[in-house]
């Protein structure tokens, strides 16, 4: 099957080099690798596809973001519980938006546990990311994109800072969406409408991505005589995540022809290095706004990759000396500790931006936040420690009660998954579970 390149990308099935134990259907010139039975190795791909849900209403949306070295405990949890709580330092920057966000204390993943391996399960919540038989699970995002992606022209869109493997997207079977790290080159397939010769080029392309059980149908017969009932089950399981696969090629089909929105926003310029931390990560917030505004997507993830980030640039008022990782680790070393508060508050200077921006978009007598659930946090409670208890969780918008301070047990910590079975039930999915969840957000409501 061709990669997609200029134009949305679907899902779609990848295969690793052919190794031991490693068996392909082939026919015509296509080739279907198999997913795990018992000797090899785990499967490289998966696409589904579930009925999607339709609205007459404004499209509500998620948008979530990892910082993965979390943030300063102390400056970010507030004091006091409910809706008369004493904001944090980082908390009183987003003051103007109180009555928009509420923020978690006691909340966490439950058996997440492993440090920074712990940041691909930030919307997954799959146990134990530090094990040797690791294998995650399908993400929020993907399981939203499954159920609405056919109603937009992308599914979703899986967006990194500072990184091209970190995602936070995860497949049904497991397998990481790469994220894209360039703005720039996501406007393009946002908007950019190409030729008729590039449409047409395009629209063969799903065409070919079409046939591929068809092609090794005979084949497929003939191995499963061959199979144990396990391994038939997994086979038929994989056939059927394939067959999913192509109906959304024919679904991404048909946007092809239909015209891109047209923004006055001009394109974005991607800084030039990952020491532009900050300005990236603002790119990346104005390019979400507007893939919202234009409903391209309902369905959005930003890694912002702060282990891979080196030493900072353009904090104003604070020298940067030291990468972003080691500052994390601070040791309660006062100069690191100072300059880890400056970039916390770059962060929270950002989302008060993002909250802000959002807010300013009219949408059916709202706003755009009041239809987007903004997830900001991270996988780490406290990264000086590798801690991922007590995570720091703001959650913004999306239709819900806010304004107020959820207090949970810090020792015994409530399970984050439950918020997002309020966010699927906020989407209109009917979803009793999640994860670890034990079901829905106690005390979040809805409006």
């Amino acid at each position: 099957m061709t990669t997609l390149k200029k134009y949305p990308k679907a899902p779609y099935v990848a295969t690793r080099e052919a190794m031991d134990r490693r068996h392909f259907l082939r026919s015509a010139g296509v080739a279907l690798s198999l997913p795990f039975l018992n000797s090899m190795l785990r499967p490289f791909a998966r696409a589904a596809e579930a009925s999607p849900l339709g609205t007459s209403e404004a499209p509500r949306r998620m948008f979530g973001i990892c910082n993965n070295l979390g943030l300063l405990h102390e400056n970010f949890f507030p004091t006091g519980a409910g809706r008369d709580y004493v904001a944090s330092p980082y908390l009183k920057l987003l003051d103007a938006h109180r009555k928009d966000f509420t923020v978690f204390t006691g909340v966490s993943h439950p058996n997440v546990d492993s440090g920074h391996p712990a940041d691909v399960c930030f919307l997954t919540a799959a146990p134990h990311p530090g094990g040797g038989g690791f294998r995650n699970t399908i993400s929020l995002d993907q399981l939203i994109a499954e159920r609405v992606g056919t109603l937009t022209r992308f599914p979703s869109l899986t967006l990194a800072v500072n990184s091209r493997a970190r995602s936070l997207s995860f497949t049904g079977t497991g397998v990481a969406i790469p994220p894209q790290d360039k703005a720039a080159e996501v406007y393009q397939q946002l908007f950019f409408q190409g030729t008729e010769a590039q449409i047409a080029a395009q629209i063969t392309e799903l065409d070919n991505g079409r046939s591929i059980l068809d092609a090794v149908a005979a084949q497929a017969r003939d191995l499963q005589k061959n199979l144990g009932s396990e391994d038939r089950d997994r086979v038929e399981q994989y056939f059927t995540s394939v067959r999913d696969l192509e109906n959304r090629l024919q679904a991404s089909k048909g946007w092809e022809r239909k015209p891109r929105p047209v923004v006055s926003a001009p394109a974005p310029v991607d800084p030039q290095t990952p020491a532009q931390y900050m300005e990236k990560v603002k790119v990346m917030y104005d390019l979400a706004m507007l893939a919202f505004q234009t409903d391209s997507t309902r369905s959005i993830t930003l890694m912002l990759d702060s282990v891979s980030t080196p030493v900072v640039e353009g904090i104003p008022g604070v020298a940067i000396t030291d990468t972003y990782h080691n500052l994390s680790h601070h040791g309660k070393d006062e100069d690191k500790l100072g300059q880890l508060k400056a970039l916390d508050l770059g962060h929270m200077k950002l989302l008060d931006r993002l909250y802000s921006n959002f807010k300013g978009v009219a949408e059916n007598g709202g706003n755009l936040l009041d239809r987007t659930m903004v997830l900001y946090g991270s996988n780490f409670g406290d990264a000086n420690q590798h801690v991922n208890v007590n995570m720091p969780i703001v959650f913004a918008g999306g239709g819900f009660k806010h304004g107020q301070h959820l207090v949970f047990d810090k020792e015994r910590n409530y399970p984050l998954p439950n918020l997002f079975v309020s966010m699927l039930h906020r989407l209109g999915m009917e979803q009793d579970r999640f994860a670890s969840s034990t079901g829905s957000m106690r005390g979040l409501d809805l409006i």
